[in-house]
């Protein structure tokens, strides 16, 4: 099972290059599992033991099911992940003719390690918008093979390389597609339409706009002497929203079971698919009661928000307090902060810790050190959203926010057999 979820991993991070793919992705699989489409500006006719998914702009999904117990009785059991990840945005107008190379200028996108950026295999993907026979239409897009690189300053030019060298993401960050001649006049736009026929068959008479980013071609995989870890770009959070499917199909018919995966989340979550805007509480007002059955069923609700969690590393283990250093396949990451970075509450902690230790699952906690300042998720804008219970917990990672991050190769199972007891079978407090 362990090899076989790692692949399907895998499979995912290979295949969901932006957050627009990783939507299509998991509605693909729901879909083939038997999840039934909505439509948010349509009317919804849902049954008590259907099994539906609903998107926004793409690149956000809620997928929930209507178990046969009493909502309003029993709650709903939501598992909250988020979609996008750290990376380089084409700006608008990107076209740059320096020096007898073709550039593209780029926005960092979210809180990136830059300097991993550097020497890698680069290639393109994301939704465009374009016309077609007077209709606008978007379509997504990825080029696949490398057609981009931000090649690194050599050390005989820049001496202080290695002494702390601070990126200028304006300057040093455009990635190098092409040499092209002085009377050349490379036109993006021309290019994005080329894509779209070669990709898709699609003649676009205008493309009007695009939402691209660059990435590692780079495929994740299974590494290490035995095999220990799993390396790949967007593990931070895509490893969660992988997690949260598989747990999701596994849900027994009972309960009311409830994934959303949403995007914007390393950007603050304020946007109309992130985790502080309406989507969730929209989706959820059309399938409670109202008034005070609603509430009712938040209140009997909890929600596990699941992103990863920095891993005690070897060599900067000061960098944890002492007490509380996640280890990779050491099982997952209860995240606590009494400022609230975190949502986790002593009952929402017990609760978690009880349902792993009830399933043979190990489990860890992570409080950041005290003189250190503390990252944030989706939990803590949820629970204020919505009035949930929520626990905050993730898998232990390396290199968070770098173009290749690292986490161990046992852990995934572990999350996905406590997530499939958390929809199908445990107790809510």
């Amino acid at each position: 099972m362990r090899e076989e979820l790692n692949q399907g991993l895998i499979d995912y991070l290979r295949a969901s290059p932006t957050p627009f793919h990783a939507t299509a992705n998991l509605a693909q699989a729901l879909q083939a599992a038997g999840y039934k489409p909505l439509n948010e500006s349509e009317t919804w006719h849902t049954e008590l033991g259907g099994r539906y998914y609903v998107t926004r702009n793409d690149s956000a999904i809620i997928a929930f099911q209507l178990g046969t117990k009493s909502v309003v009785e029993h709650g709903m059991r939501l598992v909250g992940a988020h979609t996008d990840s750290p990376c380089l945005r084409v700006k608008p107008q990107p076209e740059l003719q320096r020096q007898g190379f073709w550039q593209l200028g780029v926005e960092v996108y979210g809180g990136a390690l830059l300097a991993p950026w550097f020497d890698r295999d680069l290639s393109l993907a994301g939704r465009v918008t374009y016309s077609r026979d007077g209709k606008i239409e978007s379509q997504l897009i990825n080029f696949k093979l490398p057609i981009a690189v931000i090649p690194s300053l050599a050390i005989h030019l820049n001496r202080e390389a290695n002494q702390g060298w601070a990126i200028n993401p304006q300057t040093e960050l455009p990635p190098v597609l092409a040499q092209v001649a002085s009377e050349e006049r490379p036109d993006f736009r021309a290019l994005l339409a080329d894509q779209l026929s070669r990709e898709h068959g699609l003649v676009a008479d205008v493309v009007l706009d695009f939402e691209l980013s660059f990435y590692d071609t780079q495929s994740a995989a299974v590494i290490g002497l035995n095999g220990d870890f799993i390396a790949g770009a967007r593990l931070d959070n895509l490893l969660s929203c992988f997690a949260g499917l598989q747990a999701l199909l596994k849900a027994g018919p009972e309960e009311t079971c409830v994934l959303v995966c949403t995007d914007h989340e390393e950007v603050g979550s304020a946007s109309i698919c992130g985790a502080d805007g309406p989507f969730l509480e929209q989706v959820l007002r059309r399938l409670v009661p109202e008034g005070e059955d609603f509430q009712r069923s938040i209140n009997r609700s909890l929600m596990i928000s699941a992103d990863n969690a920095h891993a005690v590393h070897p060599n900067y283990s000061d960098k944890h307090d002492g007490n509380h250093g996640p280890k990779l396949n050491a099982g997952p990451v209860i995240k606590v902060n009494s400022n609230q970075r975190y949502a986790t509450s002593s009952e929402t902690a017990g609760f978690f810790r009880h349902l792993c230790l009830e399933n043979e699952v190990s489990v860890q906690s992570f409080v950041t050190r005290s003189d250190m300042g503390c990252g944030s998720t989706i939990g803590p804008i949820t629970a204020s959203q919505l009035g949930v219970r929520t626990v905050d917990i993730g898998l232990p990672t390396f290199g968070m926010h770098s173009i290749r991050e690292l986490a161990g190769s046992q852990d995934l199972a572990h999350l996905v057999k406590v997530l499939a007891a958390f929809y199908s079978s445990a107790e809510l407090p």
